[in-house]
């Protein structure tokens, strides 16, 4: 087995500038990491990532566009029909609020809006009303890039959305292959998978990563990171479990913060020209050192979540400059 200390890290960065992929044990020992060992591993990661990004930062604003009412059973999500989480409860949000929305994220300074339903997947109303509203909030804000999270999507729909002025769409693959049927039994990981080709294939840019801290195996981790990869995924976010209480997953409390800013570097290293977005659960779970996770990620989401809190825009920029780093600002 390789451990962390017998890693070159120099040879690393070189090795993942060159294009090459990690072998699986280096990769291993770099979620091994010992702590004590972490600025080296975050110091060689930023590396990586400015050789992309340089130290820019880009904010992305989320918006819950129907809230609850789904038939899934995924473990983890307050909206499930598994849930008793006390959420708000709500059919899909009118274009106008929608837009109103996107009004929302420009004036906060994100780049991208991303719009999001609760369900297995949309019907002809729902690509039809979403559709509409990225007609509108094109016109009204054209540098402001547009996600839509809608659920098992066909690529039929997707090419509407795209038509209408759609950039990404976003559907997790959360987990691994193996691991999956334990977070969610009304889908598989594969149906995930045919998602992101439908969503390729309709010339959208895709956006596909997971959650940590489910109680998954370091293995499973890994096989989370390397399908990244080798989907292609363009934008990578990377959430931590935010056990929230009423699913059944409330009583996972298994993160750390450094094990979080390990997990961000196993994504960058193997996404290197990917954006890696620091999401869902990285104030709860970095507390004081969510700053650090931008060694890694490029992207990070201001003003909360679906049905959770975050950090407000200004005081995400506080943290940003704080660390060296700059917003990407709109045109």
């Amino acid at each position: 087995m390789v451990k962390f200390e017998d890693l070159d890290l120099d040879q690393i960065v070189e090795q993942v500038r060159s294009g090459a992929e990690l072998e699986r044990e280096t990769a291993r020992a770099i979620l091994n990491c010992p702590d004590e060992r972490l600025p080296d591993l975050l110091s060689a990661t930023l590396k990586v990532r400015e050789d992309r990004f340089g130290r820019r930062v880009k904010l992305c604003m989320l918006r819950n566009a129907r809230s609850g009412i789904c038939p899934e059973d995924c473990g983890y999500c307050s909206q499930s029909r598994v849930s008793r989480a006390d959420i708000p409860v709500y059919k899909i949000q009118s274009v106008a609020d929608l837009v109103e929305g996107a009004d929302r994220a420009a004036q906060a300074g994100a780049r991208r809006y991303c719009m999001v339903t609760s369900g297995r997947g949309p019907d002809a109303r729902d690509v039809e009303h979403f559709g509409e509203t990225c007609e509108r909030i094109r016109q009204r804000f054209p540098e402001l890039e547009i996600c839509l999270s809608l659920g098992l999507m066909q690529r039929a729909q997707a090419q509407t959305l795209k038509t209408a002025g759609a950039g990404w769409v976003n559907h997790n693959l959360n987990t691994s292959r193996r691991f999956y049927p334990n977070i969610c039994t009304t889908h598989t990981w594969d149906d995930r998978v045919r998602t992101i080709e439908n969503v390729r294939a309709a010339g959208l840019s895709t956006c596909s990563g997971g959650i940590v801290g489910m109680g998954e195996s370091d293995d499973d981790l890994l096989d989370l990171a390397y399908a990244t990869r080798r989907l292609r995924i363009d934008s990578v976010p990377v959430n931590f479990l935010n056990s929230i209480a009423g699913t059944p997953l409330q009583a996972q409390h298994n993160l750390t913060p450094a094990k979080c800013l390990k997990a961000l570097c196993l994504f960058r290293l193997l996404n290197p020209q990917s954006e890696v977005r620091a999401a869902g659960g990285r104030e709860l779970n970095l507390g004081e050192l969510q700053g650090y996770s931008l060694y890694a990620a490029n992207s990070i989401f201001v003003d909360g979540y679906l049905t959770t809190p975050g950090l407000a825009a200004a005081a995400t920029r506080e943290m940003i400059a704080r660390m060296g780093f700059e917003v990407e600002e709109q045109d």
